[in-house]
């Protein structure tokens, strides 16, 4: 049967044999087109051309919905198999829900009806959740029910965002896009406290793994829901001492972790900085809220955008890398580029979120530049890896 299964297995097509393979080039394919559409519809170049809602809003969900959304399921559509010894969706299945994440994209951007672009949108994350449901519950893998629970409340969120398009409502739009960012953040929360310090102990060849502390990674992943909930519902859209409070207790938690994950060693070592970096973006987007709300004169949109550009998308483009190698069963040497490319996204994080306030215009085209050149690199040494069989032979 093993035999059989093996068989059948090596006779899918490289590219559908694991999630992580058609999401994250799909996803990281729509990162890299991403910014230079946005770019182009400031600047006018794109005529009468407008997507659902227009540039605006395209521009935040897509970044959110589209290619966060799609790393995520690659990342747990795998891991999922790791975690429960369960196959992991593959072959024609596969194709069908990346058709589906595809077919989505194709319909904001050519502002498809309503109807269409509706459906489309919310079943794709839908159905990540229910398939990541089924596997955890066939064996009972209750530690990791709260995904499950992250990935519905998602669903929830991306249908406000999108009954905001249909009612023309940039209001429930934004909220909607605001209360994913956060809990995206939660679940960079609970994957990232996982991986990071098991990576970091892995990478180093240290003995001793850093002991979790449980209410700490509560803590932060119930901070961040509520957070989260906070903004869908409408409280943290204007300065309020409370939600400045509970962002300020963010802060703190997430720098201990930060501080009990260190090693002096991980400096040498890409594929570890670049987890620790985007990680510390995380913690300075809380800081820059919890001042905002605690009356700071700041603008939110630089706290919003060291969470966008330099954690989610910092965190992103450190685990595809990793990832990618692991699973396609690749030394985890990142090849020629990629510390480029992990320096160059910090640079647009920095350039986003500081060079703005002196030089809007250059700071916004520089940061765009280092976003596409970052993921560029990443497509152009990694696109070969994920079309291509594993190279130890092994099915996945």
């Amino acid at each position: 049967m093993q035999v059989l299964d093996r068989r059948k297995a090596m006779a899918i097509v490289p590219l559908l044999r694991l999630a992580f393979r058609p999401f994250f080039l799909g996803g990281c394919g729509l990162a890299l087109l991403a910014i230079p559409l946005w770019l182009a519809a400031l600047h006018g170049s794109l005529g009468d051309w407008q997507p659902a809602g227009g540039w605006l809003a395209w521009h935040r969900h897509e970044l959110l919905f589209g290619f966060g959304l799609a790393i995520i399921a690659g990342f747990l559509l795998t891991a999922v198999q790791t975690w429960t010894g369960q196959p992991g969706i593959s072959g024609k299945p596969l194709a069908a829900l990346a058709a589906l994440w595809l077919g989505a994209r194709v319909a904001w951007l050519v502002n498809a009806p309503w109807p269409v672009l509706v459906v489309l949108e919310l079943a794709f994350p839908l159905v990540v959740a229910v398939l990541m449901a089924v596997t955890l519950w066939r064996v009972r893998q209750k530690r990791n029910y709260p995904i499950v629970l992250l990935l519905l409340l998602l669903t929830v969120v991306d249908a406000v965002a999108v009954y905001g398009l249909v009612q023309g409502n940039d209001g429930w739009q934004r909220q909607g896009v605001l209360g994913g960012i956060w809990l995206v953040a939660a679940m960079m929360v609970m994957i990232g406290g996982r991986v990071i310090p098991f990576f970091t102990q892995r990478g180093l060849g240290r003995v001793d793994a850093v002991a979790p502390w449980p209410w700490l990674d509560w803590l932060l992943l119930a901070g961040s829901a509520l957070i989260a909930l906070l903004y869908i519902t409408g409280p943290a859209l204007l300065p309020n001492v409370g939600v400045g409070v509970l962002f300020a207790v963010l802060t703190l938690g997430h720098a201990v972790r930060l501080w009990r994950w260190h090693d002096r060693g991980l400096w040498k070592v890409p594929l570890l900085w670049s987890l620790h970096v985007a990680y510390a973006w995380m913690a300075l987007a809380c800081l820059g809220m919890a001042l905002w709300h605690l009356g700071v004169a700041i603008n939110p949109s630089l706290a919003v955008h060291s969470l966008t550009v330099g954690a989610i998308g910092g965190l992103i483009l450190a685990m595809v890398t990793r990832v990618s190698l692991g699973h396609t069963g690749r030394p985890l040497q990142p090849p020629a580029g990629m510390t480029l490319a992990f320096a160059l996204l910090n640079l647009g994080g920095l350039s986003r979120v500081l060079v703005v306030q002196w030089f809007p215009l250059q700071g916004l085209w520089l940061a765009g530049l280092c976003w596409t050149l970052a993921f560029a690199l990443y497509a152009w040494r990694y696109a070969p890896m994920l079309m291509r069989a594993r190279v130890d032979g092994h099915p996945g």
